[in-house]
């Protein structure tokens, strides 16, 4: 009977299947920046989402005031998630989380003086004054 009692248990944890949450907090100093994600915006830091797979996301962080920051973050998988665990993950009877937490640093943008912002206006000027050559 007690056997039995066993079987029944392993068996209720076979077919409930585990689970994994996965989210990725940004922040950044100073806070209040808008991020986007994959070109999709997310909010304002920090911010706390969801994300579905594994792999490099496109990350944009822009702030009034502050230089607009283009990067990229390579989210790699735990163990649990690559073969041969990620079997045993999925009929593990408790609930995985995934959380990765990603911080940028922004600096002050900083404005050219004004001899240098009319040198670049007169070569611009240059530029589009050439005749096209065809």
């Amino acid at each position: 009977m007690r056997s039995l009692g066993t079987l029944l248990l392993v068996g209720l944890c076979l077919t409930v299947g585990g689970c994994l949450e996965r989210e990725m907090t940004i922040t950044s100093q100073p806070p209040g920046a808008l991020v986007y994600v994959s070109d999709v915006e997310v909010g304002r830091t920090p911010v706390t989402l969801p994300f579905t797979w594994y792999g490099d996301y496109d990350i944009i962080v822009r702030l009034d005031g502050y230089q607009t920051l283009q990067t990229h973050a390579s989210i790699y998988p735990p163990i649990q998630e690559t073969p041969p665990w990620d079997l045993l993950a999925e009929i593990a009877p408790w609930t995985f989380t995934d959380r990765r937490y990603l911080h940028f640093d922004l600096h002050e943008a900083t404005l050219p003086d004004d001899g240098t912002l009319i040198q670049r206006a007169e070569q611009m000027r240059g530029e589009n004054l050439q005749p096209v050559k065809r």
